[in-house]
């Protein structure tokens, strides 16, 4: 059985990481692999189409949905080239570079989540985490997109918050929530842990 990109077999290719707008698949029966980047490290994510993992997946649970956690929130652009410090759980520290931040309203007080951009979007992608957080929640934080801001606002829509894929596997190489990004308060929506066989 032949190695495959795009389909077609292949003994040589060159390889784009998950750095890239279109990093490079390669296909082996139910295999897929591809070159990941993280800082400085380089290693190959391999999924499996066939695995057990998928056969017994049962399935996500969510909050029920609650139109107060779709916030309107105003973008607070920053004033010049900025970086923010974001962990990952494999103990290092990435250096992503911050547009601004997203400062929402919830019951009479303000929070702010630094946003970040991810190669292939024009979306902020938010990594946040909140007092649900460990029980609840996965204890890593979730994810979450915004739209581009328009006239100076945009939407957060915590009903479509998802959990990293650290949450079904301990071989992902998820980022987590900077500091600042980590809110004192529950944040009951979006997806809930899941629960592992």
């Amino acid at each position: 059985m032949s190695v495959t990109r795009d389909n077609h077999p292949v003994q040589q290719t060159d390889l784009q990481s998950d750095q890239t707008e279109e990093p490079t698949v390669l296909q082996h029966g139910s295999l897929s692999f591809y070159v990941i980047q993280r800082g400085e490290r380089m290693g190959v994510r391999v999924k499996d189409a066939n695995a057990e993992a998928l056969k017994h997946f049962r399935g996500l649970e969510n909050f029920p949905f609650a139109e107060s956690w779709r916030l309107v929130a105003r973008f607070e652009p920053s004033d010049s080239a900025r970086h923010i410090s974001v962990p990952n759980v494999l103990g290092n520290v990435t250096s992503e570079e911050s547009p601004g931040a997203l400062a929402f309203e919830h019951e009479g007080k303000t929070y702010r989540l630094d946003v970040v951009h991810e190669a292939g979007t024009e979306d902020f992608f938010v990594i946040f985490g909140d007092s649900t957080n460990g029980n609840e929640t996965y204890g890593g934080g979730r994810f979450l997109y915004a739209s581009p801001p328009k006239d100076g606002r945009t939407v957060l829509d915590f009903n479509k918050a998802y959990n990293p894929p650290c949450v079904f596997t301990p071989h992902a190489t998820c980022p987590l929530p900077p500091p600042q990004n980590r809110l004192q308060i529950r944040i009951e929506a979006g997806e809930k842990n899941y629960e592992h066989e």
